[in-house]
C-alpha cells in the first residue's frame, strides 16, 4: 500500500508496506503538533507496550504513527499506532489507547473494486470499550468524547479484556475506547488503506492529500 501524506506545502512522502510515517497533524491554528510533545507521546506508548509484554524493534519504536486526526485534541480523541506489515493480502498492527482515549466511529468501505477491511482486535493489556451496529446496550460503561456525541451513532457495547478478541465485517460502523488504565489492541486484518476509511465526524481528516 503506497499513502501519499502532505507536510507543509509541496512535500509528498509515500509510505509502503514495513515501513510506517509518523504522520504530524495540523492543529486549528494550523500549527504543527510539536517534536516535543510527540516524543512524549512516544515514550509513554512504550510503556505502555511494555506492559503489554510486546517487543518492538528499533525501527518499529522509531516509525510510531502518532495521531489526533486533525481534531487537535489527542489526549482525548487519538490514537498510537505501530505498522508490522500491510500489503495487497493482509496486515498486523499494535494500537495503544491512553486511558480514556478514543478513536472516533468509522467504517472501512469496500473501494475500488477492492473488499472493505476486515479485522480482528485482541486485548494485549487493560480495558477496550468498542462499541458497533447493533441493539444498543443498556447502562454502557463509557460515552463518547463531550461534545462530540452527534458524531457517534452506534452504541452495541463489546468489552474486551487481555486475551479476549472480536472480528469486525467490512463497512460495519464502529469506535472504541481505552478503559482506565488504558489498552493495547493487537489488530489482524485485511489490507488496510487509510484513504478509504469514512469516518462519521466530517472534521476528521486521516490521510491528508493534495
Amino acid at each position: 500500500m503506497i499513502i501519499n501524506i502532505r507536510f507543509g506545502e509541496g512535500l509528498k512522502i509515500r509510505a509502503d508496506d514495513y515501513f510506517l510515517i509518523l504522520k504530524v497533524n495540523e492543529n486549528k491554528e494550523g500549527e504543527k503538533m510539536r517534536k516535543e510533545e510527540k516524543e512524549r507521546i512516544r515514550i509513554r506508548a512504550l510503556e505502555y507496550f511494555q506492559k503489554a509484554g510486546i517487543v518492538l524493534s528499533s525501527q518499529e519504536k522509531g516509525n510510531m504513527e502518532i495521531t489526533d486526526l486533525g481534531l487537535n485534541d489527542f489526549e482525548r480523541t487519538g490514537i498510537v499506532l505501530v505498522v508490522y506489515v500491510n500489503n495487497s493480502r493482509y496486515c498486523a498492527k499494535e494500537m495503544v489507547l491512553f486511558p480514556d482515549q478514543t478513536c472516533p466511529e468509522h467504517r472501512h468501505p469496500d473501494h475500488d473494486g477492492i473488499e472493505g477491511k476486515r479485522e480482528t482486535f485482541r486485548c494485549r493489556y487493560g480495558k477496550v470499550y468498542l462499541y458497533i451496529e447493533g441493539e444498543k446496550s443498556e447502562n454502557p460503561k463509557t460515552h463518547p468524547p463531550a461534545g462530540d456525541e452527534k458524531y457517534y451513532s452506534v452504541y452495541h457495547e463489546i468489552i474486551l479484556l487481555p486475551g479476549d478478541q472480536y472480528t469486525i465485517n467490512k463497512n460495519t460502523l464502529h469506535w472504541f475506547q481505552g478503559g482506565e488504565e488504558g489498552a493495547v489492541i493487537s489488530e489482524f486484518s485485511s489490507p488496510s488503506d487509510d484513504a478509504s476509511d469514512i469516518f462519521t465526524d466530517p472534521r476528521i481528516k486521516r490521510v491528508l492529500n493534495d
